[in-house]
């Protein structure tokens, strides 16, 4: 059959279907969170159309080269997206169509860039007349008044709208917002990102930042303090990093963030605190500030939450015992953040399973490989494999004579660092008016809305961990995955922000006998490795669509295994000569495994990393501790020409059928 690799480029996929480069491009937009334009040309050139259906509003843009293979960028500049852009193809990319496909994402972003600039000077000019030509804003402005808020130095346009300012990080007047009944608008082309501008007088006290100008009136209203208006949830982390470079690392700088559904306000504000340091103030409910205030709260008290107990005398704090409470001594503590990690298929889902089960079992079981349990409530926060779950969870229930469980599972996965799904994991378990001693979140991935390795989005789950352990006083289990490579195999995947925060972390090391190990225990000494395996279970009266009878598995403690005998060092040295030989093209002498001497010094030069003056004395017959010269005196190769055939029987005969199985001969 002919390779059609080489003519088409790359790995061709002849059942692959892919859409036209324009409804590729309209696809990646709508998943950016942008309405694409009706109409898409893929011509070179910059295109600028409205996001939100609007006619004079074309703050969206792209630039997508014809030429195959169709690459691009676009983006928002109102909400600052930019986002690089390619089109699949019917077929693997080339290293070539690799680099050109970079090449035009860089040239669309410079003309991107040539084109706001533009647009930006023009706007700046035109708004400083429309400024400076403005007249102040009236106390009984419909906008005002309804937000129940002052001016502030605000100024409307010729049709009654209003009209705030953004001023770039080095004063000059960037661009305006419109603020109409229904709408806010900025000036076409002005340049927003990094913009603020500032109510009140900025001395030494606590600086507030808002995301919008009704928002910062309100708290300067309330507390008589500065508010830096940044225009927009994306817009806080920069205006904060400004701040805080101009006024140093003691300025107490608070970002008070919108409470919206989306979550991109409080995400915002996480990013700016963990990245330059600052307060995040968020109202309890959805809205903003100035919504909080109008719907009767004390924004006073959330600004400037009352002094409490947080320092307390250190005679005092050692005074008390506290001893570590638990669910499973030594294992599973109470109150605590817990993770669980191993390998995919590794059994770390028994594991959590066993450990967990034995609590929620209502006291039928008082020991976990002997340790004491404490029994509570569980919550099995279960994100996949529910058909494989419940399997489990009843072959459990049998082996172990448990008729009842204290626990309860979700449908489903959800976002747990979401307020949404925050809220509704709240919900669920309130409703069950129980206190569950341990919440279960299988897998951590599942979970997770955002990137694992990401530390803003870690610190966003952590956050809600943390808060599930304050709302219900409990302990919160991650399940999770162990990274990739050979080295990452015994922590953690993702960000090193996880195990930072963990009071315990376990480790489910994978084999015939699986290692439990403990990584992790903040609070008291590690305890000992435990040994376990799988023992398969039928499940009573549980029959599939065949008539067979359905199997799962439960976990079942073990002795630890016996030590392997160590490898000697002439072992060593046979398979260092059988690596050679491999290396050198597994060569017969006489139909006997043969190795030259020049190639076994060119095995130690290519595989070993070995300088070829070094190689040389490695081979020497007379250099003891060294392959050859062990190996000679064992008897088990022997000279042969300038080389070295395999004289031990069994090790020349594995090689043969080695040899045979490998390049599909038949012979002795």
């Amino acid at each position: 059959m002919t390779d059609i690799t080489s003519i088409f480029g790359g790995a061709y996929e002849p059942n692959k279907y892919v859409e036209p480069p324009e409804v590729q491009l309209a696809d990646a937009m709508r998943a950016a969170g942008i309405d694409p334009p009706s109409n898409i040309r893929i011509d070179g050139q910059l295109h600028r159309f409205s996001t939100k259906g609007r006619k004079k509003d074309d703050s969206g843009w792209y630039v997508a080269f014809p030429e195959p293979p169709v690459a691009g960028r676009f983006g928002c500049w109102r909400d600052q997206i930019d986002v690089v852009f390619h089109a699949e193809m019917q077929r693997q990319f080339t290293s070539d169509e690799l680099m050109i496909i970079q090449k035009r994402q860089s040239e669309a972003r410079h003309r991107r860039d040539e084109e706001r600039e533009r647009k930006a000077t023009v706007a700046a000019s035109t708004v400083h007349k429309i400024w400076s030509e403005a007249g102040a804003a009236h106390p009984e402005h419909p906008y005002l008044v309804k937000k129940g808020i002052r001016s502030h130095g605000a100024r409307v346009t010729g049709d009654g709208r209003l009209i705030v300012p953004l001023y770039g990080e080095d004063g000059s007047l960037s661009s305006l917002q419109y603020i109409g009944e229904d709408e806010k608008r900025y000036h076409p082309g002005g340049t927003t990102k990094g913009c603020s501008w500032t109510l009140g007088d900025i001395d030494s006290g606590t600086i507030f930042v808002s995301e919008g100008y009704a928002t910062a009136a309100t708290i300067n209203e309330v507390c008589n303090r500065p508010v830096v208006i940044a225009y927009s949830a994306n817009n806080l982390p920069e205006v904060v990093r400004q701040l805080r470079d101009k006024f140093g690392v003691k300025q107490d700088i608070v970002v008070v963030a919108d409470n919206d559904a989306s979550g991109v306000g409080q995400n915002k504000a996480d990013e700016a605190s963990a990245k330059y340091g600052a307060r995040i103030v968020i109202p309890p409910v959805e809205g903003d500030a100035n919504d909080y205030v109008q719907a009767g709260y004390n924004l006073m008290e959330l600004l400037f939450p009352p002094a409490d107990d947080w320092l307390v005398p250190a005679d005092d704090f050692a005074a008390q015992p506290a001893p570590i409470k638990w669910l499973i001594k030594k294992w599973l503590q109470r109150d605590a953040l817990i993770m669980v990690h191993g390998p995919s298929g590794g059994g770390k889902t028994f594991l959590v399973l066993d450990m967990v089960l034995t609590v929620a079992s209502g006291g039928e079981i008082d020991q976990w490989f002997g340790h004491r349990v404490r029994h509570a409530p569980v919550i099995y926060l279960a994100g996949e494999g529910h058909h494989g779950l419940r399997g489990r969870v009843s072959a459990w229930m049998q082996d172990r004579k448990v008729p009842h469980l204290d626990m309860w599972l979700s449908k489903h996965g959800l976002d747990l660092n979401t307020p949404q799904g925050y809220q509704k994991t709240v919900e669920a378990i309130r409703a069950l008016n129980i206190e569950p001693g341990i919440i279960v979140v299988d897998t951590l991935h599942r979970f997770l809305q955002g990137d694992e390795n990401s530390a803003q989005d870690t610190k966003t789950m952590l956050d809600a961990c943390s808060s599930l352990i304050d709302e219900f006083t409990c302990s919160v289990l991650l399940v999770h995955h162990t990274g990739v490579s050979e080295d990452a195999q015994h922590r953690a995947r993702g960000s090193s922000a996880w195990k930072g925060a963990l009071d315990i972390e376990i480790s489910v090391v994978p084999g015939d006998t699986i290692e439990i190990v403990q990584r992790k225990s903040k609070d008291t000494e590690l305890a000992q490795s435990m040994y376990s395996q799988i023992k398969p279970v039928t499940i009573n009266g549980w029959i599939d669509e065949d008539g067979e009878p359905v199997t799962s598995a439960v976990m079942q403690q073990t002795d630890q295994p016996a030590e392997p005998p160590k490898e000697t060092a002439l072992a060593k040295h046979q398979k260092t000569w059988e690596a050679a030989w491999w290396h050198s093209g597994a060569e017969l002498k006489d139909g006997v495994p043969f190795v030259s001497r020049t190639d076994m010094i060119k095995f130690f030069v290519e595989q070993r990393g070995i300088s070829e003056e070094s190689a040389k004395t490695y081979v020497k017959p007379s250099k003891e501790n060294r392959p050859i010269c062990e190996l000679l005196n064992g008897g088990i190769i022997g000279v042969s020409d300038d080389g070295w055939i395999m004289l031990d029987q069994t090790h020349k005969a594995a090689l043969l059928i080695a040899k045979n199985y490998t390049t599909g001969h038949n012979g002795t």
